[in-house]
């Protein structure tokens, strides 16, 4: 790969005020603040969901939408956007729907988020950004959707035995999604879902461990590929991996590290994720005695 869509904490302090570098902080729910508590300065605030999905159903825009919505944000084509968010996993989502869906060139992730940046005492701001609403030509006329894959092909390839299915959900903390306790992570209201569950024969290999403990930077390409390995997702191992967790943000940061880090071309993302399966009519669902 040309360019690794990792950049360091050192990297963008180095660039904030480059006028060319356009930075994202990510919120991952509409009514949790954590952008005014302090984020980085001159980082926008963005709701996942206001970006990266198209305005009125559960899809993703198109390149001309997203080029419409970024271009109302002040990004236009020839911007490097920097995303970051709690664990990375909404940033590397809006990765997903910005550059490999929609085209966009120079989309990179900051590794370790806010917790390295924090970590480091670097400088934090308060105040709300928002750039003035600049043309954007879009970079491709359809969507690109080779990363995805949906609900009737997954049901097709259950038992397939060239394919893995990897969930990327809760295991033993809060109670554990991928056992079957709960749908949504935590300990407050449960949603998303009408049944609890696996997709049948889906591995498990949760989200964190593909991360640092103490800042949670991604791990080296060694130790992704130990991961990896130990669920036999690598190349050798399996044709296709089909990744997903409840929404696909979690699955979307396995398809990350083999994709992108890796270099890996076997991986998927199954977008509708457990709140598809659990909730439609038909479906088989595993869980733990």
């Amino acid at each position: 790969m040309s360019q690794s869509p990792l950049v360091s904490s050192q990297w963008l302090a180095d660039r904030l005020e480059d006028p060319s570098v356009a930075v994202a902080h990510v919120l991952y729910e509409s009514d949790v603040d954590d952008y005014t508590q302090g984020h980085i300065p001159g980082a926008l605030a963005w709701y996942w969901k206001d970006i990266f999905w198209h305005d009125s159903k559960r899809e993703f825009p198109t390149p001309s939408e997203m080029a419409e919505k970024l271009g109302q944000q002040g990004i236009d084509e020839n911007t490097t956007l920097v995303l970051y968010s709690g664990r990375n996993q909404y940033a590397i989502y809006g990765y997903r729907a910005i550059k490999t869906m929609c085209g966009h060139a120079d989309v990179r992730i900051l590794d370790g988020h806010l917790k390295k940046w924090n970590l480091e005492g670097r400088q934090l701001q308060k105040e709300a950004l928002r750039l003035q609403p600049t043309p954007y030509t879009p970079q491709q006329s359809v969507r690109d959707d080779s990363s995805r894959v949906d609900i009737s092909e997954v049901s097709a390839l259950l038992n397939h035995p060239g394919t893995v299915i990897l969930d990327a959900r809760y295991q033993s903390e809060y109670q554990s999604e991928y056992d079957g306790e709960r749908v949504k992570p935590g300990t407050g209201f449960d949603y998303g879902a009408e049944c609890w569950g696996r997709i049948p024969g889906a591995r498990h290999l949760m989200f964190r461990r593909l991360f640092d403990e103490t800042d949670d930077s991604l791990l080296d390409a060694a130790g992704l590929e130990k991961l990896f390995r130990s669920v036999g997702a690598a190349p050798d191992q399996a044709e296709q991996v089909i990744c997903y967790c409840r929404l696909g943000h979690r699955g979307s940061l396995l398809w990350f590290a083999a994709s992108q880090i890796l270099g890996w071309h076997h991986f998927r993302v199954y977008d509708g994720s457990w709140t598809e399966w659990g909730s439609s009519v038909g479906y088989p669902v595993e869980v733990c005695d």
